[in-house]
């Protein structure tokens, strides 16, 4: 079974978020069950300086009035093709902003750009490789399944994958007639939405298969609390729904071979996570303290609830806690977390921005990984804290609600408890929530047991990688043999 999957951003050749590890973890995960993908990305500056011999495979002169280059490239045993189109990526900033922080405006024509090359790679492109099903993630790659109904590959079946329906790729109207795509297409059944461009919405309107990343997100999404606008569509197609909890890569995430974190350690010999939990406090300049230590690796945004965490940080110090934060965001939340840590310069510590190897002590060194997001489609973070005994407190929302099982009464003593959960996301329910954490680091026993629990969790792509498997495989089925 072949597969293309498209998408803006892939671990380890280029990172922002979440969106890039699922992409870059999944090739191999889904190599164990038959599955030969093949990984679709734009030619980044941060891209192209990190290929390895790449060879051009087909070479488009009007890819949407630009001239690029598939390459093909193989790093670390996953087949690459990078779509090199030196006017679209080759710029100084990230893959979607330029060096001043503002979105590239010609963002429409990168991505959409991304997805025509990709329907031409289903449509056969590739002298020696066609996929059987292509895999767009998010409205980046939204187009793809727009561009594949109106040509050869119209009946190859496709899978789109929201990683957060709040980001939709809304354009003005005037970007259509650029798009090449037929009139018909600009309609309540196209890609139209209130009188604008969606590039999601086009996705999610003519894939063969929608997917999200967790089950309870699947769930959500379908509500005018979480749907964004797009909850009607989603009702319309929930029978092609599907919800597929995320994994890690627990090769780049393991506590007993990270290059990343002070002094290796696992769940058979946990003793050097104390060394990590001092390297933590040397970092953020702590005096050394039994206190526990809530860590925070987010964007500091409404979404992920930092506004209602920076309510709380005078409230943490009191409670005889610290609060260690990574990120970076929304000016005046930065303001907020920078007062705290000056107000409380022995218990709270602020890092700007972010740092992969400061990630990883972060959850190495951590004693509780705190996610209060107001939504979250899947989460990572929390994964993370299982697989290194950083025990998460998360509101029970999206794939923070499917991942962690909390530590109520009932569950302690069934002894399958991994963290705790608080709803709704408010001072108040994360106060109670952060004094329940707080009280059950001070029992060894009980704290023991639920950092164990959550390393032996199987957070791993395995399973996950199975249930898309299992997709594609049903997709294949002709609907003449389908009960």
């Amino acid at each position: 079974m072949k597969v293309l999957s498209v998408a803006s951003e892939v671990y380890p050749l280029i990172k922002t978020g979440g969106l890039a590890d699922v992409a870059g973890a999944l090739p191999a995960a889904l190599s164990a069950h038959g599955v030969d993908m093949r990984v679709l990305l734009p030619g980044y500056q941060q891209v192209m300086a990190k290929l390895r011999n790449p060879v051009p495979h087909a070479r488009f002169d009007d890819l949407l009035d630009v001239r690029a280059t598939i390459l093909a490239s193989v790093l670390d045993g996953v087949d690459y093709l990078v779509l090199d189109a030196p006017e679209l990526f080759d710029r100084k900033g990230g893959p979607y902003t330029d060096a001043d922080n503002a979105d590239h405006p010609d963002n429409w024509l990168r991505f959409a750009a991304l997805c025509r090359a990709a329907a031409n790679i289903a449509e056969g492109a590739l002298e020696d490789w066609t996929p059987d099903i292509v895999h767009a993630h998010d409205w980046q790659a939204g187009l793809t399944p727009v561009y594949m109904k109106q040509g050869p590959a119209a009946a190859m079946p496709t899978v789109m994958t929201i990683h957060n329906i709040a980001f939709q790729g809304q354009f003005g109207p005037d970007i259509f007639p650029k798009l090449d795509l037929p009139a018909p297409v600009f309609s309540m059944d196209g890609i139209e939405y209130y009188g604008d461009v969606s590039f999601l919405k086009g996705g999610l309107q003519m894939a063969t298969a929608i997917t999200t990343v967790s089950p309870t997100y699947a769930q959500e999404i379908r509500t005018s609390a979480f749907g964004m606008g797009l909850e009607g569509l989603i009702n319309a197609r929930s029978d092609s729904l599907h919800g597929i909890v995320n994994g890690i890569d627990t090769d780049v995430w393991d506590p007993s071979s990270d290059p990343f974190i002070a002094a290796s350690y696992s769940l058979a010999k946990p003793k050097k996570r104390q060394t990590n939990r001092k390297a933590l406090a040397d970092c953020f300049k702590f005096p050394d303290s039994d206190k526990p230590v809530f860590t925070v690796v987010s964007r500091l945004t409404w979404q992920k609830g930092i506004d209602v965490l920076t309510e709380l940080a005078d409230d943490i110090v009191a409670m005889g806690a610290r609060l260690a934060v990574l990120g970076s965001g929304d000016q005046t939340l930065e303001t907020a977390l920078q007062a705290a840590a000056e107000r409380h310069p022995d218990d709270v510590g602020l890092v700007l921005g972010y740092n992969e190897t400061l990630s990883h002590l972060m959850q190495a060194g951590g004693d509780m990984i705190l996610v209060p997001s107001r939504f979250e489609p899947c989460g990572l973070t929390q994964l993370y804290g299982l697989r290194y005994g950083n025990v998460p407190v998360v509101a029970r929302t999206g794939g923070l609600a499917d991942t962690i099982i909390d530590a109520n009464e009932a569950a302690l003593a069934a002894e399958v408890a991994t963290g705790f959960q608080f709803s709704p996301v408010s001072p108040d329910a994360l106060r109670q929530a952060l004094r329940r954490a707080i009280r059950a680091f001070g029992e060894p026993k009980v704290w023991e047991r639920l950092q164990n629990r959550g390393m032996k969790a199987d957070v791993s792509w395995d399973r996950s990688a199975l249930s898309y498997a299992n997709l594609y495989a049903e997709l294949l089925v002709p609907m003449s043999e389908k009960p």
